[in-house]
C-alpha cells in the first residue's frame, strides 16, 4: 500500500464532500491527529476504519486502496434536526438583524453541543441546525447529543433524531453545490421536531430505529405511532427523556 497516494485521496475526497478533519475524526471516533497523519501519508487508518471512512467519504474501500472506482454515497447514521418553539414568534417581535443575531447566538450553542458529541454539521435553517452522527456507537451519541444541547441551550429546543440510511454529497447546481444529506430518515428528523414541541415535555423524540436494543442510561418515553404527510407508513417515535 502507497501510504502517500492513499493520504492523497482521503484529503481529496474530504474537501470534495466539504468535511473537515475534525469532522473525520469526529465521525470515526478517532483523533484530528490520526486523520492529519493519514493524509501526511505517515500512517494508515486500521483496517476496522476503512469500512466507515469510506461511508462517510462516500466511496468503497476498494476505492481508497487504490485498486476499484465506485462511489457508496448511502450508508447508515443517525440525522438530528433541531428547532427552537416560538422562533417564528421570535422574529416577528425583532428587527431583522436582531433576529439574525439570536439566530446566530442559538446556532453556535447547538452546534457546540453537537461538536461534543462528534455530529458532522450539515446546515442551518434559521435557529435550527441539520447534522448527523457516524462511525461507532452513533445512536448513542446522537440521544447523548440532544440532551446537552437542551441542558446547556438558553431557548426551548425541539430535537427529532432518525436513524437509517443517508444520501451524503454535493447537492444543487455545480457551482453553488455544497455537500448535504437525504432521505426518508432526513425528513422523518425534520418533521419530528414540530411533533416533539408540541407532544412532549422534552421537546426531544427518536425514531424506533434510533432506540432500539438496550440503551440503558436513557430514559425512553411509550411508543407513539404517528402519521406524517408525505410519509407513506406510520412512525413509531419515543420521548427521550431529561
Amino acid at each position: 500500500m502507497n501510504l502517500h497516494e492513499l493520504g492523497q485521496r482521503i484529503r481529496a475526497q474530504r474537501e470534495k464532500c466539504g468535511l473537515k478533519q475534525n469532522d473525520v475524526a469526529g465521525a470515526l471516533q478517532v483523533s484530528p491527529q490520526a486523520v492529519s497523519k493519514w493524509e501526511r501519508g505517515e500512517n494508515a487508518p486500521d483496517i476496522a476504519q476503512l469500512v466507515p471512512l469510506g461511508g462517510l467519504l462516500g466511496v468503497s474501500v476498494d476505492w481508497l486502496l487504490g485498486s476499484f472506482v465506485e462511489d457508496r454515497d448511502v450508508f447508515e447514521a443517525t440525522v438530528l434536526c433541531s428547532g427552537v418553539k416560538g422562533a417564528r414568534e421570535q422574529s416577528e417581535a425583532m428587527t431583522p438583524r436582531q433576529f439574525a443575531e439570536w439566530t446566530n447566538a442559538v446556532c453556535f450553542q447547538i452546534t457546540e453541543a453537537v461538536l461534543r458529541h462528534d455530529a458532522v454539521p450539515i446546515k442551518y435553517v434559521g435557529p435550527g441546525l441539520l447534522c448527523f452522527f457516524s462511525g461507532p456507537n452513533h445512536r448513542r451519541r446522537a440521544l447523548s447529543a440532544s440532551l446537552h444541547a437542551k441542558s446547556t441551550s438558553n431557548v426551548q429546543l425541539k430535537i427529532g433524531i432518525c436513524t437509517g440510511q443517508v444520501y451524503f454529497g454535493s447537492v444543487g447546481h455545480p457551482d453553488y453545490s455544497r455537500p448535504d444529506i437525504m432521505g426518508e430518515v432526513v425528513s422523518i428528523a425534520l418533521l419530528s421536531t414540530d411533533w416533539a414541541a408540541s407532544n412532549t415535555e422534552s421537546g426531544i423524540v427518536a425514531c424506533s430505529k434510533t432506540v432500539e436494543g438496550p440503551l440503558d442510561s436513557f430514559s425512553i418515553g411509550k411508543e407513539h405511532p404517528v402519521s406524517f404527510p408525505g410519509i407513506s407508513h406510520e412512525v413509531s417515535l419515543f420521548e427521550i427523556k431529561d
